[in-house]
């Protein structure tokens, strides 16, 4: 019923999941990203237990595929579940149960894996690697936007489209991007619009927020209220801190 991307980057130690599906709220159920550990996703008749256990077992040193082995173990329903993982050493693996819809399967390359069920064929697995490996000069997020479109263009999932979501992580407990589209007749459209907001009013404010170097963040009021000043279009120009 979906397909994704699992994603490392070295450069700026980043992971990241996209998803697309024919299901409502893909992104409350599917992907998960762990600073300095890994990312999965879990799809199919998902198993959001299996999210968490992965990267926990990568987390103790275990290689993605042992990490999937050990949390299908107790999971009674595996034939039924399709999940992969990518981690710190790009290292990445997959399982897709006897039980999924075809076309089911994946495919991937170093730092990064592309997995999918109920899809219209293997071109979207296939296209969406493609163009994920060779869209290496667009920022992250942009690359893993234009990877799920080619996706979609190939046929995407073959019953339709309903929700979509991206998130990434790089350093802190919390992700950089959590963007979620969880009913819409073209998700991906929406999706897209929804990170050239967040391009725009969020990740230029990231860098100043509390983080684990910085547990405060920026707390000068003069510097807050001139960052809002350079952005007309942030509605917390309308806030005055001095009285």
């Amino acid at each position: 019923m979906t397909w994704s991307i699992v994603l490392h980057d070295p450069a700026t130690d980043a992971f990241a999941v996209a998803v697309a599906t024919c299901a409502f709220a893909v992104g409350a159920s599917c992907p998960f990203v762990r600073a300095g550990v890994g990312a999965v996703s879990t799809q199919s008749m998902t198993n959001r237990y299996l999210g968490p256990a992965i990267l926990d077992g990568m987390a103790r040193g275990l290689t993605p595929a042992a990490a999937i082995e050990g949390a299908l173990a107790g999971d009674d329903g595996r034939g039924l579940r399709q999940v992969h993982a990518v981690d710190r050493l790009g290292r990445t693996a997959a399982w897709t149960g006897r039980n999924c819809v075809e076309w089911c399967g994946g495919g991937d390359a170093p730092y990064v894996s592309v997995a999918g069920n109920m899809l219209a064929g293997a071109e979207v697995v296939a296209q969406t690697l493609l163009c994920v490996r060779r869209e290496t000069g667009l920022s992250i997020p942009e690359r893993l936007m234009a990877a799920m479109e080619a996706g979609e263009a190939a046929g995407g999932d073959r019953r339709g489209r309903q929700s979509a979501a991206m998130k990434l992580v790089t350093s802190e407990d919390f992700a950089d991007l959590d963007l979620r589209v969880d009913d819409h007749p073209d998700p991906l459209v929406e999706l897209r619009r929804l990170l050239g907001i967040w391009r725009r009013d969020r990740a230029p404010g990231l860098a100043h927020a509390p983080s684990k170097a910085n547990p405060s963040g920026l707390i000068d009021l003069e510097a807050i209220e001139a960052g809002w000043q350079r952005n007309p279009a942030n509605p917390g120009t309308a806030l005055r801190f001095r009285r």
